[in-house]
């Protein structure tokens, strides 16, 4: 029997050779667009893999935000935010995420990932209890590691499994936070926030809710941020429905001034770009205006000609859609043939694979945006039909 290998670049060249042999190696492709149609590789295609949901990365308000960013400020912060990075645009960027979240303060990190590790890391610790939905995003996984928790994980979307465990009361009377994705990343299902943010309330848990992908819902009502009986935190992407990059944590202060003084993916880091800054600013101007209310209902309406019935849940009635649709296949196998079939017709849909998903929910993940034109969409239905039709003649 032999060992390990003995040397670094030998256990480096063993691991990647391990990659390989399970079928999962991956790598970058370069796609040359601005907006949904590009060049793949060479090939001309158009995406419907990119989390712009509303298409605000090329929009002009935004691009000549970045742009006068740049030209007042330069390219980069130049340190953390508690040392030099703080610009004027920072703060006027986190007075709006505030305002738009209804939360008394909110505070800007340069990713999602990073807003999620220092929420858990910060409140959560060894004498604090974490529920967390079994789907959360990875950034919601690692910050629980990383908080060193005592973590539960609950079925999917199961409030009845996360009102017994609120009920159970650990010895002490241990704080305790329920942590969940408003909308899954991989399934593109929505949660059942406000009856779980009413357990929470009942129960005197914190609730972090992780709105990244909500761009079509579901929206809090003002009620629920306003409770004073709820601690609510809230983070937000700046890359997905602003088109832009970074993350936020929307609060009350004193969670918000206990990141600044605890959290240190924001004391360690340097501050995001002015140019970044400034794109996600202008972008939520918009989104906030008449044109971003023509924009969502341009997304909606596309993800029913895509998905009819997204929005409607098993009783009839009206609920939150979302633009990721996943078109589960099966094995890796299959999502990669499914995934190469589209793209021969100039349609890029990668394949979702291990770990990303378990093991036999191998998917294309479909995401539509409100920048695709009527044209590219009536070629992805008639491009997927024949998938959707071999995928019901397995069932049996």
């Amino acid at each position: 029997m032999t060992g390990p290998p003995a040397t670094w670049p030998d256990r480096v060249r063993a691991r990647l050779e391990g990659v390989v042999a399970s079928g999962r190696w991956r790598a970058p492709r370069e796609f040359d667009a601005r907006g949904p149609a590009g060049v793949l590789d060479g090939t001309p295609v158009v995406s419907f893999a990119s989390n712009d949901y509303l298409g605000l990365s090329a929009h002009p308000a935004v691009v000549a935000a970045a742009a006068g960013a740049l030209e007042r400020w330069g390219a980069g912060a130049g340190a953390s935010r508690l040392v030099t990075g703080s610009r004027p645009v920072h703060r006027e960027l986190e007075h709006a995420l505030a305002d738009w979240k209804g939360t008394a303060a909110a505070i800007c990190f340069p990713t999602g990932f990073a807003a999620n590790l220092a929420a858990l890391s910060v409140l959560g610790g060894p004498d604090v209890r974490v529920l967390s939905d079994e789907l959360n995003h990875a950034s919601i996984i690692d910050g629980c590691r990383l908080s060193r928790s005592q973590l539960t994980v609950y079925p999917h979307g199961d409030v009845g499994r996360l009102s017994d465990l609120l009920a159970q009361t650990p010895d002490g009377g241990v704080p305790t936070i329920v942590v969940t994705d408003t909308v899954f990343s991989m399934d593109g299902d929505v949660a059942p926030v406000e009856q779980i943010a009413a357990l929470c309330r009942r129960h005197g848990a914190l609730l972090l809710l992780d709105e990244a992908h909500a761009v079509l819902g579901p929206h809090l009502p003002a009620a629920l941020t306003a409770d004073p009986d709820l601690t609510l935190v809230r983070m937000g992407t700046l890359s997905k429905t602003l088109g832009a990059l970074g993350g936020f944590l929307a609060g009350s202060r004193d969670v918000v001034d206990l990141m600044v003084n605890l959290a240190r993916p924001y004391i360690f880091t340097t501050a995001p770009t002015p140019a970044d800054a400034a794109a996600a600013l202008a972008a939520l101007g918009v989104l906030r205006s008449p044109e971003g209310g023509a924009l969502v209902r341009r997304l909606s309406d596309l993800v029913a000609r895509v998905a009819p019935g997204a929005g409607v849940d098993p009783d009839g009635v009206d609920a939150p859609a979302s633009p990721i649709i996943p078109v589960v296949l099966g094995s890796e196998q299959q999502a990669l043939e499914g995934s190469a079939a589209l793209l021969a017709q100039g349609i890029w849909v990668p394949a979702i694979r291990p770990p990303t998903v378990p093991a036999g929910t191998s998917r294309l993940r479909v995401t539509l945006s409100a920048a695709h034109t009527d044209d590219q969409v009536t070629r992805l239905v008639d491009a997927l039909a024949p998938l959707r039709s071999a995928l019901l003649a397995r069932i049996p």
